[in-house]
This record gives structure tokens, C-alpha cells and sequence, in this order.
């Protein structure tokens, strides 16, 4: 797999569960459920979705351009949120990157997630017109 290329964030997960925030093979790449976690490890945005999903969408955008793509390829964003009721402040925040982009969208409520303060988690697919 030679034009295989793992992107990471730095967040220590990645190594201990053995995972990359994005892969890019060829014209697809594909980004991990990423939460709002930066890279000292600290959540960003507690008790707050909209600030959650705003700095979420920014860490994806930043491993899509180290992957060669920027928000404008993404073709489906999978949003999973504890707390549904909330769907208003996380849409927004989605919809200030994505109201002109507007890829397919899912978004789900979920019992937990990994830290009880996390109330988002995205992943996200792209699709690139050409092969680097």
C-alpha cells in the first residue's frame, strides 16, 4: 500500500489503541470519530456542543489538509451526539463549515462516549475528484 497515507493528531490514543485520525488511499480518505479533545488532552468546550463541534470540524479540516484535501471534499459527515435535544447548537455549528458544501449527513444519539464531558463525536468521508 504504498500510497497509503496516515495522518495523525498527536493525541495519545492513536498510538495506545493503534489508530490514525485520517487515511488517505488514492482518492479516498476517511476520518476517525473525532472529538474535541486538543493536543495536551484537554476537552475543549465542556458542557457546550456548539463550541465542541466547532473545534471538532477545525481538528478534521486540519488532517485533511495534511491528507491533501480540505471540508469542501467531504462527501458524508456522521455526527454522534449524548445528548440529542442539543441537535440545534451542534447543527449550527456544522452548518457555519458545511452550509455550502452540504454533504450527506447523519446524526445520532448515543448512550456514552468514551469521556462522559464528550458530547460530540464526527467522522467524516472524502472523496477526492483525482488521484494525487
Amino acid at each position: 500500500m504504498s500510497n497509503r497515507i496516515n495522518v495523525s493528531s498527536g493525541v495519545k490514543w492513536e498510538d495506545i489503541i493503534g489508530y490514525s485520525r485520517a487515511v488517505r488511499i488514492g482518492n479516498a480518505i476517511e476520518v476517525a470519530g473525532t472529538t474535541a479533545v486538543n493536543e495536551a488532552g484537554d476537552l475543549v468546550g465542556a458542557d457546550n456542543p456548539y463550541e465542541q463541534t466547532k473545534f471538532i470540524i477545525t481538528k478534521i479540516e486540519k488532517a485533511l489538509i495534511t491528507a491533501g484535501a480540505s471540508l469542501k471534499d467531504i462527501v458524508r459527515t456522521r455526527i454522534f451526539t449524548t445528548d440529542i435535544s442539543r441537535w440545534e447548537e451542534i447543527g449550527r455549528a456544522h452548518g457555519e463549515f458545511f452550509r455550502e458544501i452540504k454533504p450527506a449527513s447523519t446524526m445520532v444519539e448515543v448512550k456514552a462516549l468514551i469521556n462522559p464531558a464528550m458530547l460530540v463525536e464526527i467522522e467524516a468521508t472524502v472523496i477526492l475528484q483525482e488521484n494525487p
